[in-house]
C-alpha cells in the first residue's frame, strides 16, 4: 500500500473523530496540532529520532506524546497519534497532516491558490485579488503571495494544476508571436 494511501486513511479516520466530537471548530484545531507536531518533528531531530528508534519502545513513544501533548491537546487526538505510533506509522505523520489538509479543504469547499505578482502587494490588493478568485472559482479561496518582477506585470494565479497567466510577459509574447507569424 503506498504511504499516500495510508496517510489519507489516518487523516480521514482524524477527520471522523472531530466530527464525533461534534463542534466545527475542533477539526481545524486537530489540522493545527497536527501541522505543529510534524513541524516539530522536522524542526528537532532528536523527537524524530524518539520517535522513529526500534529502541525506544511503542509504550515509552506513547507515554511521551501523552506528557508532551496532554496539556495543549485533546484526549481523542492524543490517542489517535497514540494509535499511530502503536502502529508504526509515525514517519508517517507529516503526510499524514498534507492529507488531513487536504481533506479539510474539499470539506469546506476551499482551495489554495499561488498568486504571483509583480511587486510585493498591500493588504487591499490582496483582498481584491482574494474576492475575485473566490467569485470567478465558486470556492474560499486561501491565496498565497510572492512577488517576481520577471512577470514584469500583471498577475499569475495557480490554482491546483491549472494555470491563469494574465502576466505582461507571456502577452508580450503572445504579441511578438502574432507579429512574427502573421496572425
Amino acid at each position: 500500500m503506498k504511504s499516500t494511501t495510508i496517510a489519507r486513511n489516518y487523516a480521514e479516520a482524524l477527520q471522523l473523530a472531530a466530527e464525533a466530537e461534534g463542534e466545527p471548530a475542533i477539526a481545524a484545531r486537530y489540522g493545527r496540532l497536527l501541522e505543529a507536531l510534524a513541524g516539530a518533528i522536522q524542526a528537532d531531530e532528536r523527537i524524530a529520532v524518539a520517535l522513529d528508534s526500534p529502541r525506544v519502545s511503542k509504550a515509552a513513544k506513547s507515554d511521551l506524546l501523552e506528557r508532551g501533548l496532554g496539556r495543549v491537546a485533546p484526549a481523542p487526538f492524543v490517542r489517535f497519534l497514540q494509535a499511530v505510533v502503536r502502529r508504526g506509522r509515525q514517519g508517517l505523520l507529516a503526510e499524514i497532516a498534507q492529507q488531513y489538509d487536504a481533506l479539510q479543504d474539499l470539506k469546506l469547499n476551499r482551495v489554495h491558490a499561488g498568486v504571483t505578482l509583480a511587486h510585493e502587494p498591500d493588504g487591499r490588493l490582496e483582498k481584491q485579488i482574494v474576492e475575485g478568485l473566490t467569485a470567478a472559482l465558486g470556492k474560499e479561496v486561501r491565496a498565497h503571495f510572492r512577488a517576481d518582477r520577471a512577470i514584469l506585470g500583471g498577475v499569475v494565479v495557480r490554482v491546483g494544476d491549472r494555470i491563469y497567466d494574465g502576466s505582461v510577459r507571456r502577452k508580450l509574447a503572445v504579441l511578438r508571436r502574432r507579429m512574427l507569424t502573421g496572425d
